[in-house]
């Protein structure tokens, strides 16, 4: 199950209200248990932007070789065909 921002949003939000309540809670899922999943999603958005940002870092870094590369090799038309 996917969920939006907003949903999000408003599972945190009743969720501290859960908190707040303390033993008074209603029944369901405990509200640390559900803290504790929205902080997991939390962090795998963190990892997420992270390994695209390295991604886009790798294919940076591979356009600059292959750049450099170009210039290196004398242009021929054998040559050109393997690249």
């Amino acid at each position: 199950m996917i969920l939006s921002s907003s949903q999000l949003r408003a599972l945190k939000e009743r969720n501290d209200e859960e908190l707040r309540k303390g033993k008074h809670g209603k029944y369901g899922y405990p509200a640390h248990t559900i803290q504790d999943l929205l902080l997991t999603i939390e962090a795998v958005k963190k990892e997420k932007k992270k390994w695209k940002q390295l991604a886009q870092d790798r294919g940076r870094a591979l356009q600059e070789i292959f750049a450099a590369a170009a210039k290196a090799v004398p242009a021929s038309p054998e040559t050109e065909d393997d690249l």
